[in-house]
């Protein structure tokens, strides 16, 4: 079980959340990460509707529904109605006696789940956290590539891990574990979400003129927001082969052909998004071909989104990743 701590900066409650969390775990092991957020845009990503919000497995099980995301502090009543500023040690211990355990999490049927789980990180968002130096190791690869189109040498890296006292690869190990970023076997860097580093099926044309590869449609549709700047999508319908662009033009998309979609999906196991629903995000030239593909590959659970549904989870997903602080 992984139990993540959702706080605005000194928030007062985390001491109080972290005392409770410990008395309802009762000795049991769990793994505790604490993540800060300090914009409301990056709220969302991480489904934070206020300060504290306590994630089991990367869901919130005292989601109100409606709630919206929120950096400001957060209240929690209990049965009769009274307000504190985190969850009594009996609500804590009720979520806890209902959440998946390892073992049941690897052998539930994954295709049950939400087909964005593994690119959104289960809720987690693509963030690294900036604790041991992982932010900013994902953000000097993420500027690589955007300056270069390609994947920096580990070496050129190490001024980023130095403050945090640790080595280069012992940093893009825990990245590449917690699934920020992946590496081959020789440990160089085959991917940056939303970058790849081997060529894809979809490529992005940025405005300061380098070409960069996606590792998926939502990946791709994501890039304008994360840098701030206009870029152009191409990609082809996997079914016919037609080609298929996205103009970002300061922040609105335009799509060739106008009846262009995007299929989501992930196919059965567990794993990395590079290698359970990657090439499962796809651009259609429209709902028809969609459907075709989506009828010859009954291994991939998913569904058929529209062009601003798709590109609202892009900007979600990878937005906030270059943001500071």
């Amino acid at each position: 079980m992984r139990i993540t701590i959702l706080t605005v900066p000194d928030c007062p409650n985390v001491p109080v959340v972290r005392e409770r969390l410990t008395a309802a775990l009762d000795g049991r092991a769990a793994e505790i990460e604490l993540v800060e957020v300090s914009e409301e845009g990056d709220a969302a990503p991480w489904g934070m509707t206020g300060s504290p919000t306590v994630l089991l497995d990367g869901i919130d099980p005292f989601a109100i529904p409606g709630a919206s995301p929120s950096v400001s502090c957060r209240l929690y009543r209990d049965a009769q109605g009274h307000a504190d500023g985190a969850p009594s040690v009996q609500a804590l211990r009720e979520v806890l006696a209902g959440a998946r355990q390892p073992q049941q999490a690897a052998e539930q049927d994954c295709c049950e789940a939400d087909p964005l789980d593994p690119i959104g990180r289960a809720g987690r968002g693509r963030r690294a956290p900036a604790e041991r130096g992982l932010r900013m190791v994902q953000q000097a690869v993420l500027r690589h590539f955007a300056t270069t189109g390609r994947a920096p040498d580990p070496k050129l890296l190490e001024p980023s891990v130095a403050q945090a006292g640790r080595t280069v690869d012992d940093a893009l190990a825990e990245l590449d574990r917690e699934d920020f970023l992946a590496l081959d076997a020789s440990g160089r860097i085959k991917a940056a979400y939303p970058f790849s580093a081997e060529e894809t099926r979809h490529q992005v044309q940025l405005a300061n003129g380098v070409s960069v590869w996606s590792m998926c449609a939502i990946d791709a549709l994501g890039i304008s927001a994360m840098l701030g700047q206009d870029v152009t999508v191409s990609s082809t319908d996997p079914v016919d082969g037609q080609p298929l662009t996205v103009t970002f033009t300061n922040g609105a998309a335009t799509w060739e052909p106008a009846a262009a979609v995007v299929f989501v999906g992930r196919r059965e196991g567990t794993g990395p998004a590079a290698a359970v629903c990657c090439d499962a995000l796809n651009f259609f030239a429209g709902h028809s071909s969609a459907e075709q593909w989506r009828s010859a590959h009954p291994e991939v659970r998913g569904e058929i989104v529209s062009q601003d549904h798709a590109t609202q989870i892009g900007q979600q997903i990878f937005g906030p990743l270059l943001q500071d602080g």
